[in-house]
């Protein structure tokens, strides 16, 4: 695998979502197709950070990195971390994390928070190599009626 280019998303295509939704249905099988509409939304958003990993001008990988503000200060999360089959376990997803800690460091965040399951024992193990620790906290979901 040639060097791991990781950039911002600044412009909604239609073979950029193409491209995505190839990447997302490796990660969930029930998540709806993102429409360019949508692509141009989240790359648009003040609060989300689309990063893109290529190797070879092939998308490779993704994250998300949402920065917001609350009352104690600037937070940060990374969201949906997906890199191909093909290009696992080459060091995508590690560079895609330490773009995004950046990210957030450079936008004043105290933490950056992340979400995996127990059963992506891979995944957790980057995590851990990437300087995160696990935290005794419960995450609750709310599924709201999409009409």
């Amino acid at each position: 695998m040639s060097d791991i280019q990781i950039s911002t998303a600044l412009h909604a295509t239609a073979e950029l979502a193409q491209e995505l939704n190839a990447l997302v249905r490796q990660l969930s099988k029930t998540a709806a197709p993102l429409t360019v509409d949508a692509l141009a939304e989240l790359i648009e958003s003040d609060s989300a950070t689309l990063l893109l990993a290529e190797t070879d001008a092939r998308l490779v990988g993704t994250l998300t990195l949402i920065t917001y503000a609350i009352p104690t200060g600037i937070r940060a999360r990374i969201e949906d971390v997906v890199v191909d089959e093909s290009a696992r376990g080459k060091g995508v997803a590690l560079e895609l994390t330490n773009t995004a800690v950046e990210l957030a460091r450079k936008a004043g965040a105290r933490t950056v928070d992340l979400t995996s399951r127990p059963s992506r024992e891979a995944a957790n193990r980057l995590y851990q190599r990437a300087g995160f620790t696990p935290r005794d906290s419960l995450t609750y979901r709310l599924p709201l009626e999409q009409n």
